[in-house]
């Protein structure tokens, strides 16, 4: 596949660092491929996007993640291994990785997507991610992917117990506190600002701990006061407990 370009499009051209980055080899035409955002790929006359590798590294990824989890933790039960994985591979933690590696900066986009900052969009980034994943399944196959995968995902895999409570962490909290015999928690939010830029504050509160968060939505800021709360609960009881 040739490397057109469109006007403005400011995407990095030295995969060589990328692939540096990764630690795997993957030919420049399917690292293209893998890099092309379908916003690009129709400014550029339909060539092919990135969207059927992403689909290939999605289950390639899901299989390496759930195998080691099933691997590392032998005594969860297959509900909470299946939210650790969720957790694991869901958009935001896989974006981080990608941001990381500094993906967002070889990302082909069309012009639309480079107005609005596609590059730092969770979305393309995590999807582009899984598209590396696929192209370097293709050209070397499960077992140096997987090493691949648990070198890049490491810091998720070791904390996915953390992040599947944070996909509620308004339940986590409330089963939380009922595991350690605390009062169920009370939210307090207050509002401030015009009504088309408002900031919410909200206060979780549970016993004699309150956590506190902030957001563009009561629903985020009550979000983060809970995840704050949980983490001084898991502080004082210990995580074990």
């Amino acid at each position: 596949m040739s490397r057109t370009r469109v006007e403005d499009d400011p995407a990095r051209t030295d995969l060589e660092s990328l692939l540096g980055s990764l630690g795997l080899g993957i030919a420049r035409p399917l690292l293209e491929q893998a890099l092309t955002h379908r916003s690009f790929a129709h400014e550029a006359g339909g060539i092919p996007t990135n969207e059927r590798l992403e689909f290939l590294g999605d289950a390639v990824l899901g299989i390496i993640v759930t195998e080691n989890l099933y691997r590392a933790h032998p005594d969860v039960t297959e509900g909470e291994l299946a939210r650790m994985r969720a957790a694991t591979v869901s958009q935001r933690p896989l974006a981080g990785v990608a941001r990381t590696l500094g993906l967002g900066e070889f990302i082909l986009l069309g012009r639309g997507e480079l107005v609005t900052r596609g590059r730092e969009k969770d979305s393309i980034l995590s999807d582009t991610l899984e598209a590396i994943i696929g192209a370097a399944y293709l050209e070397n196959g499960l077992e140096p992917t997987r090493a691949m995968v648990e070198r890049l995902c490491a810091h998720l895999l070791t904390h996915a117990a953390r992040l599947s409570a944070g996909l509620d962490w308004k339940t986590s909290l409330q089963e939380l506190a009922a595991v350690h015999a605390l009062p169920a928690p009370v939210y307090r939010v207050e509002g401030s600002g015009p009504d088309h830029d408002r900031t919410f504050a909200a206060e979780a509160v549970v016993g004699r701990f309150v956590g506190t968060g902030t957001g563009s939505s009561k629903k985020i800021a009550e979000h983060g006061a809970a995840e704050a709360a949980f983490e001084m609960i898991t502080a004082a009881f210990g995580s074990d407990a």
